[in-house]
């Protein structure tokens, strides 16, 4: 009942809402000389930013098309590029809460965790709120942001309990319009998901906070195989970090958010070998750099674009790039849910398919679980992995963060990833797909309809 209430609010509110606008100036503007890159002291010299575009461009199956999809990015996502990072990509919750845990036990001075859904998980026996507990009475400064209509479920006898113990806690935009402090919208969310350990160590991916993902094989929790969640998170370590913390401290002092002094950690190393841009994108004060970056990544693409993804609902100019670039040769390959949490956003998947088949895309539908992961991965050395799905919310209303990561190592892993899951997954046929009913084409046509909200 409350998620049909916050869906009509939504409806009522949207008005006429659109896209933004793709500035085909941007291609022919910038060059590769105008990249910036960055260290864990600061920008790199021009001879070690040349040295780490040669060995990019080394990777990359055409060089010159890596140096403008670089050169354009830079443009759009007002973001440098971190070089030294190290990456690994945890899979599920049964991966991904062991990882949050340790990032936990292991804090010495801070944690920042942002997440749209928060409760109170478990890992290993242990449960979140006791971690946490612990953590700030050994003298730990803890500072969480949840979103308000996310976490609508959570008692709030749960946040009081973590407040009480000395953990700061904010609510993005409160669904009430007296609690607001001048931020009430139901349409624009926080739905970004990170956990940011004495600045040396982040989790970011589409992994909620949420007892779903206990249902994992091996969790606390053992479900029907078809309500097992399957997500995607990266756990970054390196220089790239200090902008993540950029992001949670801006979203932190918009949300009135108590001012607190810096707490101290050890400046972080750069032993890694991944480059990485952190997109953060707030569409209600600038364009979504997301979206920039996603059409100037299919745009670029010279052999393939494959992409896990668990509410499609691709924009006007999404879908025309996918299919113009299955046209000219790209390999595009989409991995999509066959049921969902949301039966419209599964309609309005539907009703995109055709249009894709005959253009040469090929789709795929995962069918062992609940599909929840946000991936990317172009020519096999530029990949993206956040919490950014690719429908209109995330475009038009969502704050966001999302990890693109430049590089073979993280590429590849990800890419045999993906062919992994395509073993749980089933191929659309074009010619068994016209044959469905008409009714069912009707359901379609009618969410889609709705799909800027779904």
């Amino acid at each position: 009942m409350i998620r049909a209430l916050v869906l009509i609010g939504c409806f009522m509110l949207v008005g006429c809402v659109e896209a933004p606008v793709f500035d085909e100036k941007l291609v022919s503007t910038h060059s590769a000389s105008e990249i910036e890159i960055m260290g864990a002291r600061g920008p790199l010299s021009k001879k070690q930013s040349k040295a780490v575009l040669s060995r990019l461009a080394a990777q990359a199956p055409d060089a010159g098309a890596l140096e403008r999809h670089l050169a354009v990015e830079q443009a759009v996502a007002e973001s440098p590029l971190y070089a030294g990072n190290t990456v690994r990509i945890l899979r599920d919750g049964e991966q991904t809460f062991p990882a949050m845990f340790a990032a936990i036990h292991g804090a010495k001075h801070y944690l920042y965790l942002e997440y749209y859904i928060f409760e109170d998980v478990s890992c290993n026996g242990e449960q979140l709120a006791d971690v946490l507990l612990a953590k700030a009475r050994e003298g730990v400064q803890i500072q969480i942001i949840y979103d308000g209509i996310g976490s609508l479920a959570t008692p709030q006898d749960f946040f009081a309990k973590l407040q009480s113990g000395g953990i700061q806690v904010v609510q993005f935009n409160p669904p009430n319009p007296l609690r607001s402090g001048g931020h009430f919208s139901l349409n624009d969310r926080d739905h970004r998901k990170m956990l940011i350990a004495d600045g040396s160590i982040v989790i970011v991916g589409g992994v909620n906070l949420s007892s779903t993902y206990q249902s994992a094989p091996g969790a606390s929790v053992i479900a029907n195989p078809q309500d097992v969640w399957h997500d995607t998170d990266l756990e970054i370590s390196g220089p790239v970090v200090v902008q993540l913390e950029k992001l949670f401290h801006e979203h932190w002092r918009e949300q009135g958010g108590p001012a607190t002094t810096a707490a101290d950690a050890a400046a972080p190393t750069a032993d890694g070998s991944e480059v990485v841009r952190i997109i953060g994108s707030a569409p209600r004060r600038l364009k979504s750099r997301y979206y920039v970056t996603v059409l100037s990544a299919i745009r670029n693409a010279e052999k393939n674009i494959w992409m896990t993804q668990a509410y499609f609902a691709p924009t006007h100019r999404e879908k025309e790039d996918l299919i113009r670039a299955a046209r000219r040769g790209v390999d595009v390959r989409l991995l999509l849910p066959s049921h969902s949490d949301s039966s419209p956003a599964i309609h309005v998947q539907h009703s995109h398919y055709e249009a894709l088949l005959r253009s040469g895309v090929k789709v795929y539908e995962r069918n062992d679980g609940i599909l929840h992961s946000k991936t990317m991965v172009v020519d096999g050395v530029w990949s993206m992995t956040g919490s950014s799905n690719f429908d209109y919310r995330s475009v038009l209303f969502n704050d966001e963060v999302d990890a693109i990561v430049l590089g073979k190592n993280t590429g590849e892993q990800l890419a045999e990833l993906f062919e992994s899951d395509l073993q749980h997954a089933q191929a659309i046929d074009l010619q068994s797909w016209r044959r469905r009913s008409i009714l069912t084409k009707m359901r379609e046509q009618f969410w889609r309809l709705w799909e800027k909200l779904l």
